[in-house]
């Protein structure tokens, strides 16, 4: 049997980088909904939580800083904005562009939830050892 016939008959799905870091997801999003409040989803924390972090800002920029796609960042920014927790205004230098920009009560959403979603990414880890959790953290990072 030549080597590409042996790997692929001996192909697992569950032995795969793609199932495992599936598993380790539905994880942090279990942990984080069971902590965080106001019925916010990953997505939309990583949005104002980084809409917090670098300030008014276009939608298509927040997307890049969230690595969402065009289309997810619409859907959220959209859910965000009628929730109130963002407003969007005319770009003073583009006209074609809307710049975002987090309400008074996406400030407070962002303030009575950052210690919750500290605490689901504590919960996430918890099984690692502080250096594993490192270690973890910069493979990730460095595969992404």
């Amino acid at each position: 049997m030549n080597s590409k016939r042996s790997e692929t008959a001996d192909y697992e799905v569950d032995r795969q980088i793609g199932f495992f870091i599936r598993q380790a997801n539905q994880r942090h999003v279990a942990i984080f909904n069971g902590l965080i409040g106001d019925k916010l989803t990953t997505t939309q924390w990583a949005a104002l939580s980084k809409l917090k972090q670098i300030g008014p800002t276009s939608q298509n920029h927040l997307g890049r800083e969230t690595a969402m796609d065009v289309t997810t960042i619409k859907g959220v920014v959209d859910r965000m904005v009628k929730r109130g927790y963002i407003n969007t205004a005319a770009d003073p230098n583009d006209g074609r562009r809307l710049v975002l920009q987090l309400t008074d009560e996406g400030h407070a959403v962002i303030d009575n939830n950052l210690a919750a979603a500290i605490q689901a990414t504590k919960d996430t880890l918890e099984p690692l050892t502080p250096g594993e959790r490192m270690m973890f953290l910069e493979l990730l990072h460095k595969i992404t």
